[in-house]
């Protein structure tokens, strides 16, 4: 069974399958093409992805900050998954997160929001404790 390889530095952050590598770069480029920021992903050459952690970096703060501002279900549900990855990689690469958000910008800077919505507003505390509990959970399934 042949894998790929995401790297920073050398250093072995996720092996997946060729198929869950497969699926996972056609997410990062449906997410660069929504956020109009390179990821930081480079292209999959000799079964190694080499990741430029400072592009990363900025790549996951919008990703993360985006996600927070978007309270459609079905917008969520789609990304969740993807974000909670992006999540594990970063941590991996020993990349600092910014989980904090402006509550005043987060009112005024909403984006995508769901009518009539189901989903009572999550305080920032709890959306970020879900969200790292989901990457931890996700984390266990990721060979490095």
């Amino acid at each position: 069974m042949v894998s790929q390889y995401f790297e920073v530095d050398g250093r072995t952050l996720w092996n997946p399958s060729n198929g869950a590598a497969r699926l996972f770069l056609r997410q990062v480029s449906v997410f660069e093409a929504e956020l109009e920021l390179p990821s930081g992903i480079g292209p999959m050459e000799s079964d190694e992805s080499r990741i430029d952690p400072v592009t990363f970096q900025m790549f996951v703060a919008a990703l993360l900050a985006q996600h927070r501002r978007t309270s459609h279900g079905v917008m969520n549900a789609l990304s969740e998954g993807f974000v909670a990855t992006m999540l594990v990689l970063a941590e991996r690469a020993d990349l600092e997160i910014d989980w904090e958000t402006d509550d005043r910008a987060m009112d005024d800077d909403r984006s995508d929001v769901q009518v009539p919505s189901v989903f009572a507003p999550v305080g920032d505390e709890a959306w970020a404790a879900a969200l790292r509990d989901r990457s931890r959970e996700l984390g266990r399934f990721m060979a490095c």
